[in-house]
């Protein structure tokens, strides 16, 4: 870890200590997933539109497949501007940035079109506004559907069926305490490793959306999913604010106009890729099970009351949940 910090921080150093060359600005963003995914080919998609306004000044390389370490490890990166730009899961946020917690809880939109309404409107600029108290810039939101759980053991259809079973989780205290108030063990687990310790009983689950449940291929080892659809997260793609700063404010407008536009390219590459998700799953002979969500819904009681401890987080909450 010393050793790798360390040569963070060199490669980080040497690149503030080599000449900026306007003409030749190669913008290095990760992501975890896979090539072809939405929003590895929404980041595609914007740094083709920098690209072409800044006349092949500034172009976008984006490392997929955490190249560039997983999500959690590479937020301290982009902080520092070893990254320039990450597209990163809300939850890794959620013990750094305290309003990322609001659209983090379970059950908190009602279906996509809501969560859509608020992270499009006031609430969802609030929220981007806060990553530059912590070096980044907020860019844009990205879709990443609703989350379910999924298992190798049984079909989900009461709480009682989640008793002692060991589900991975995102490494934030939402999401642990979400699974938790399920009956469940939360093992918080880099996305990588999710797939070989289910196959060998280190855990019994996880639960993620079509899309992610299809390309890593953990509907092969865990197949019962069930649509309990207890998060619709968005994914947030930020900038480190250290290379935001080094532009000029018109190459900044120019990065923040292709952020904004890349999010309805994204959307619609979404909402394809999960529908060719769901098909690919069932006719590999998944088992997928629909579940009464109230239960659930009220086992949430205790993970709102720890969560949203502060006057700021509960009135956020409730203004997202009046949206129409």
């Amino acid at each position: 870890m010393k050793l790798y910090t360390f040569g963070a921080a060199l490669l980080a150093s040497t690149a503030l200590a080599l000449p900026a060359f306007a003409q030749d600005l190669v913008l290095r963003s990760s992501d975890t997933h896979p090539p072809g995914y939405p929003t590895v080919a929404a980041v595609e998609y914007m740094g083709e539109l920098i690209s072409e306004r800044t006349e092949g000044r500034i172009a976008v390389q984006v490392y997929h497949s955490a190249q560039l370490g997983e999500e959690r490890d590479t937020i301290e990166q982009t902080q520092f501007g070893v990254i320039d730009l990450n597209r990163i899961s809300m939850g890794p946020f959620n013990n750094l940035i305290e309003a990322t917690k609001a659209p983090s809880m379970p059950f908190v939109f009602r279906d996509v079109a809501h969560m859509h309404a608020v992270m499009d409107g006031e609430i969802g600029q609030e929220i981007l506004a806060e990553f530059e108290k912590h070096n980044l810039v907020g860019l844009a939101f990205y879709d990443a559907g609703a989350r379910s759980l999924y298992n190798r053991l049984r079909p989900i259809e009461s709480l009682e069926d989640m008793a002692g079973m060991r589900i991975r989780v995102i490494q934030s205290d939402v999401f642990v305490d979400m699974i938790s108030a399920l009956g469940a063990n939360a093992t918080p687990m880099p996305y990588g490793e999710v797939y070989s310790s289910i196959q060998t009983g280190v855990i019994d689950g996880a639960e993620n959306n079509w899309p992610s449940y299809e390309s890593s291929g953990h509907y092969e080892v865990a197949g019962y999913y069930t649509l309990t659809e207890h998060l619709i997260v968005p994914e947030v793609l930020v900038m480190s604010k250290q290379r935001w700063d080094s532009l000029s404010a018109e190459d900044q407008a120019i990065i923040r106009e292709a952020a904004q536009e890349s999010v309805a390219h994204q959307r619609d590459l979404w909402k394809a890729r999960e529908a060719a998700s769901e098909e690919h799953i069932r006719a590999a002979g998944a088992t997928i099970n629909e579940v009464d969500k109230s239960a659930f819904q009220q086992a949430m009681a205790p993970v709102y009351a720890r969560h949203a401890e502060s006057e700021a987080l509960r009135s956020l909450i409730e203004r997202i949940q009046v949206v129409e």
